[in-house]
């Protein structure tokens, strides 16, 4: 293997993009594939090499990263003589890096498993956003063999901050789940609080100053509480995906009563159902407001 592996990734939303790009710039060679071929034009000109099918764009890899919306969407692009481990050399490296849930996490390691045992796979969500994952700040949960796969090491180390190892395969998306479980409840509580600052006769700034300094000033509430003052809700995570993963965490969960995270999901399903999904989740602040 040479110095640095090659890396493909597939699947460019905001989060793959990010990756392929940071990649890009620390002289990785770096294949693309999306399903919308133009969303990686730019990186193509930047020097990537895109393939027309994921088996195509996994041939000659060391490390496919995928970053896939779904269970369903990720099965289709691992299997089939058009699918990634069709095209996978021996030996090859895997890291799943999307918010999938905990069974269809299950499902793919299961598929791997039995069609491709010679394979390392990874489950390593990350926890941050666009802009983070833009400037190769979020962090990764990452799961799997890691002795067996250590090249993944220089790629998770050129794409993001930091990576905490959380033990075999599969428990990276629990912990993800978890996390996004406490984000959502954090958000939904800045947006309810930040309603009432307003309904007790107190702007968005005020409620800040108070907060500023003190243990509860968290700087992601910072950022959010910015798009409730601007109306900008231009999207870091989008409330169609956080209510994706909301909805993940209570099915995980399901032997748990939850009462908080269902009444979340049946609000922020409301708000989706409005027209607010393709906007930031902080967006929930305008659906309450507007209610």
């Amino acid at each position: 293997m040479s110095q640095q592996p090659v890396v493909a990734v597939l699947g460019l939303g905001a989060m793959g993009h990010a990756f392929a790009a940071n990649l890009l710039k620390k002289g990785f060679t770096t294949r693309v594939w999306n399903r919308t071929a133009s969303r990686g034009d730019d990186l193509v000109n930047a020097g990537a090499q895109r393939g027309q099918t994921p088996r195509e764009t996994a041939e000659g890899a060391d490390v496919v990263i995928t970053m896939l919306s779904d269970g369903k969407t990720s099965l289709e692009v691992y299997q089939g003589d058009n699918g990634l481990l069709a095209g996978l050399k021996q030996g090859g490296i895997i890291a799943q890096m999307g918010t999938l849930g905990v069974d269809a996490t299950e499902s793919l390691i299961a598929l791997i498993k039995a069609q491709r045992p010679d394979v390392v796979f990874f489950d390593a969500p990350v926890s941050g956003t666009k802009a983070p994952a833009e400037q190769a700040q979020i962090v990764v949960l990452a799961s799997g063999d890691r002795e067996a796969g250590a090249a993944v090491e220089k790629v998770f180390a050129a794409i993001s901050k930091a990576t905490k190892w959380l033990g075999e395969a599969g428990r990276a998306s629990k912990m993800k789940l978890v996390v996004n479980a406490w984000l959502i409840a954090m958000m939904e509580g800045i947006a309810e609080s930040t309603q009432l600052a307003e309904e007790l006769g107190f702007t968005p700034d005020d409620l800040w100053d108070v907060l500023d300094g003190g243990p509860l000033a968290a700087p992601y509430i910072k950022g959010k509480m910015a798009m409730f003052k601007s109306g900008d809700y231009t999207p870091q995570m989008q409330l169609t995906w956080a209510l994706k993963d909301i909805n993940l965490a209570i099915d995980a969960g399901s032997k748990l009563d939850l009462p908080v995270m269902k009444r979340i999901s049946e609000t922020w399903q409301a708000a989706v159902e409005g027209g607010y999904g393709d906007q930031d989740l902080a967006v929930v602040y305008r659906y309450l407001g507007s209610r």
